[in-house]
């Protein structure tokens, strides 16, 4: 497709659309090439690149592909409506349009409140775009992604390609097996409602010279928010949550944070070689290392419980120019033998059982999300309720194979065991109270001559939890973008 062509009427052919996979993938390798060669590097031209039909095009099929592609912003259009209703084509046509020649405005984003995980009565607050902003945001993501990810640290693990939770707490078993155990167990407070415009824009303005992008991407930020009152209101900060370039743009800013405390890690560093790291200990000094998840993170330390509190004092007054500070709810300085929570996991360090002098770092499911599976299973399975088995068996095995998939690299066979223990007594509960059953009758649709057999209606089985394969997950060493580093004229 020409650069400058519009897509036509009609959904665009199946051939388009991967060659515009194609395209977008190229410029991406492009981009990220050029930004790793010249760190000093200020991209100019990139407004043509965010426009282009192939972007949004690859941009639409993200936000369509999206489980939000469902909600509706303030417009109230869905993916699917305006499928139906105005075309593809001439959606994003009009989109590409408006952006060209400037007319493009973000509208404010819906704001909806969730409650936070550990029944602890908090909210959060989300911001639901509209879709003609979604496809926007996911083309400017297409477009700075790939050169901010030169940049990046390889300490930080959240909303970046390639990465996952898996992986930071990889990290956090190797550094905490080779002595750093004294960890600065650390939370941003509402990081994401708070961040400095203007800090973040400046750290923007370090690779992106594009004054048409840097004033698109100031336009979402300043694009305010709609309650759920329906009252308008201004944000004169932070990157509301739910927004498809707010996790890019968040850690953008907090990729002050990684540089500050990884700089000694590379070559030349005080920390750059064993050696060195050997030699600041010797000397009663300590070294560290940094292991970030979005606005979660951990600073690991190999000394003693005062060198973390002059961390803690430096990570603050690095943070504090970017309008952020550290929850004094959630910041603790803790001993690995004490254990922690991290990204749902409890990570301690303890004796192994049966041995006297053979201590590990440990991996277990954290009580948390243990809680908040029960819940699930107990809100599904309630004595009153009259869903469809078949229904809530379908529903209540997407839960637990989720959850299970994301916890099976833990010491959890223990664990799966007592929630499948558990869900099939709820079930078996449930249904004997619906169905005004006895034992009795529970026995005959379950007992059989060997034992019980696997819940299921219609040829729906309860998936058991406790069969799910428990894995060691292998840190990985240094994990690849998705663009190959070619040589690009």
């Amino acid at each position: 497709m020409p650069r400058d062509a519009p897509p036509n009427g009609g959904a665009p052919p199946e051939p388009v659309r991967e060659d515009s996979f194609g395209r977008v993938s190229g410029i991406q390798t492009k981009l990220h090439c050029w930004a790793a060669a010249d760190a000093g590097r200020r991209f100019d031209d990139l407004f043509n690149l965010v426009h282009d039909p192939a972007t949004l095009i690859v941009a639409f099929e993200r936000v369509a592909g999206n489980t939000g592609a469902r909600t509706a912003g303030s417009d109230g259009l869905t993916v699917a409506r305006i499928e139906r209703e105005i075309g593809v084509s001439a959606f994003l046509d009009g989109i590409r349009s408006a952006v060209k020649d400037g007319s493009f405005r973000p509208q404010p984003v819906r704001e909806r409140k969730i409650p936070k995980p550990g029944g602890s009565g908090k909210v959060r607050k989300l911001g639901i775009p509209t879709v003609a902003d979604r496809v926007v945001q996911a083309a400017l993501k297409l477009v700075l992604e790939p050169i901010f990810e030169a940049d990046f640290e390889p300490v930080s693990f959240g909303f970046r390609p390639n990465r996952r939770a898996h992986d930071a707490i990889a990290d956090i078993h190797l550094f905490g097996s080779r002595g750093y155990r004294w960890v600065l167990d650390a939370d941003i407070e509402a990081c994401f409602d708070t961040i400095d415009h203007a800090a973040l824009l400046g750290r923007v303005r370090d690779r992106v010279k594009d004054k048409r992008v840097l004033a698109l991407v100031k336009a979402f930020l300043k694009a305010g928010v709609l309650t759920e009152l329906g009252e308008q209101r201004d944000t004169p900060a932070g990157t509301p949550q739910g927004g498809i370039l707010s996790p890019l743009l968040a850690n953008i800013a907090l990729s002050v944070l990684d540089e500050y405390l990884h700089r000694e890690w590379k070559p030349g560093g005080r920390m750059s070689t064993d050696n060195r790291r050997h030699r600041r200990r010797d000397q009663g000094q300590a070294t560290w290392r940094l292991v970030r998840y979005a606005d979660d993170f951990v600073v690991m330390v190999f000394g003693t419980r005062d060198h973390v509190e002059v961390l803690r004092e430096d990570v603050a007054a690095v943070l504090a120019p970017l309008g952020l500070r550290l929850s004094p709810s959630k910041t603790r300085i803790v001993h690995m033998a004490d254990g922690f929570d991290f990204l749902g996991f409890h990570i301690r360090w303890r004796r192994k059982m049966g041995t006297r002098d053979q201590w590990h770092v440990y991996t277990f499911i954290g009580d948390r999300p243990v809680r908040s599976l029960k819940d699930k299973i107990r809100a599904l399975t309630r004595r009153l309720s009259q869903q469809d088995l078949g229904e809530t068996l379908i529903r209540i095995n997407q839960i637990t194979r989720d959850w299970a998939n994301y916890f099976r690299h833990a010491v959890a066979k223990h664990t799966f065991d007592r929630l499948a223990y558990f869900i099939w007594w709820r079930i078996v509960r449930w249904v004997k109270a619906k169905r005004r059953w006895r034992w009795k009758d529970v026995h005959r649709w379950l007992r059989t001559p060997t034992g019980w057999r696997t819940i299921a209606v219609d040829g729906i089985e309860l998936h058991n939890i406790a069969s799910t394969p428990v894995t060691r997950y292998r840190r990985r060493g240094r994990i690849p973008t998705p663009w190959p580093r070619a040589n690009h004229a």
